[in-house]
């Protein structure tokens, strides 16, 4: 599941080191550049909202083999894309076929001992984070010596084989109860209004995928400017920076069971705000701009993988609901990071993308404040279908 998931979601992040030789070929600035980008974050939320529910109600593996035929379809339109608006297009039918990986998240945590369940889900989301990181890498070195266009061809083969893998190798997963798709849509209102844990971790899952994309997606530009100098390629092995903590996903996972998944937020939110200090001051030494990418994707990984322990500890018989709304909020900060930070680079440059991030930080702080004693106060309240 954690390989799997790990390649499927890469296909959401290959267009980040590219968006400079994206924008080159098209004649596109870094705003617009920015917005195609957001597209592929768009479509993931849009591919939560319609796909990731049908989890709860259909047999899983063969719903997921569906989804990664149609992400080799959309990766090719991608790779021969003739303008901006076929490429723009695509992308965000690539995002909307990348949701097949929260698919996997649901079933893990649904087979996983509750006492486990933290250190199973943090396994799984190592793939998830492995995959977002090093596809920077991936398609930054890739385009740098065989164009941006090769990037997607190649990641359209690679679908086309976890389709058949995931087809003949993973066991099949019977649906847990059965409802119509709108009454399915109709209990996840539901589940929404009478659970404050589900809305809180929903709010600063957002908060902090915003200021990942943010920085993931003006980083290019960052490295085009001085002192830097450097193209796509380096920008993506910055992914490799990241990727190393990427391996602390199990232990947070079990840092979670341990002392609680709000503990742990908390901890999240303290250190992508931390990092963003650092990247303000010292961003534009390499130094600095390595601490603070370590610092903010450990944060962001810490974050996420707690949220989700807390979501899927609300409701064992509904987590593909509960992880489409998560995530459908995740994905939607993330769309905003990337549209929000092209447009303060444009404005104040690297100054301007860590001012918003920082702020986007102070108000999740004050966020996860405010809801702890309406959270201690709330009533009990169980589960639903």
């Amino acid at each position: 599941m954690a390989a799997s998931t790990g390649v499927i979601v890469a296909n959401v992040y290959y267009i980040q080191p590219l968006l400079a030789d994206i924008a080159r070929n098209f004649g596109l600035t870094v705003t617009k550049a920015g917005f195609v980008a957001m597209l592929t974050q768009v479509g993931t939320s849009f591919g939560m909202l319609a796909f990731v529910p049908l989890g709860d109600t259909k047999e899983r593996r063969s719903l997921i083999t569906v989804l990664l035929i149609a992400a080799a379809i959309a990766l090719a339109l991608v790779a021969t894309a003739p303008n901006a608006v076929w490429l723009a297009l695509a992308c965000f039918v690539v995002g909307a076929m990348g949701s097949s990986v929260h698919l996997f998240l649901p079933f893990a945590a649904h087979i996983a001992p509750p006492q486990q369940r933290g250190r199973v889900v943090g396994t799984v989301f190592s793939g998830i984070l492995l995959g977002i990181l090093l596809a920077r890498t991936f398609s930054g070195t890739v385009g740098a010596h065989l164009g941006w266009r090769a990037v997607y061809a190649i990641a359209a083969v690679l679908m086309l084989c976890v389709a058949i893998l995931v087809q003949f190798l993973l066991p099949r997963s019977q649906p847990t109860i059965e409802l119509p798709y709108f009454s399915l849509l109709k209990s996840t209102v539901n589940l929404i209004r009478i659970h404050p844990e589900l809305r809180e971790s929903a709010f600063l899952g957002a908060s902090l995928f915003c200021c990942f994309s943010a920085f993931w997606t003006t980083l290019v530009f960052l490295l085009e400017t001085p002192p830097y100098h450097y193209g796509s390629q380096t920008a993506g092995l910055f992914g490799l920076v990241g990727a190393a903590g990427a391996a602390g996903a199990s232990i947070v996972g079990r840092s979670a069971d341990k002392h609680g998944p709000r503990f742990a937020i908390g901890i999240a939110l303290l250190m992508v705000f931390a990092s963003y200090i650092v990247l303000w001051g010292s961003g534009k030494t390499l130094a600095g701009l390595i601490v603070g990418v370590l610092l903010m994707d450990m944060g962001v990984q810490a974050g996420h993988i707690a949220n989700l322990a807390r979501v899927y500890s609300l409701a064992p018989d509904a987590r593909s609901r509960l992880n489409m709304f998560y995530m459908v909020c995740y994905f939607a900060g993330g769309a905003a990071g990337s549209l929000l930070g092209a447009y303060a680079w444009r404005v104040r440059g690297w100054s301007g993308v860590c001012v918003l991030c920082l702020a986007v930080m102070s108000l999740a702080m004050l966020k996860f404040a405010a809801g702890r004693s309406r959270l201690a106060s709330a009533a009990p309240r169980s589960p639903i279908l």
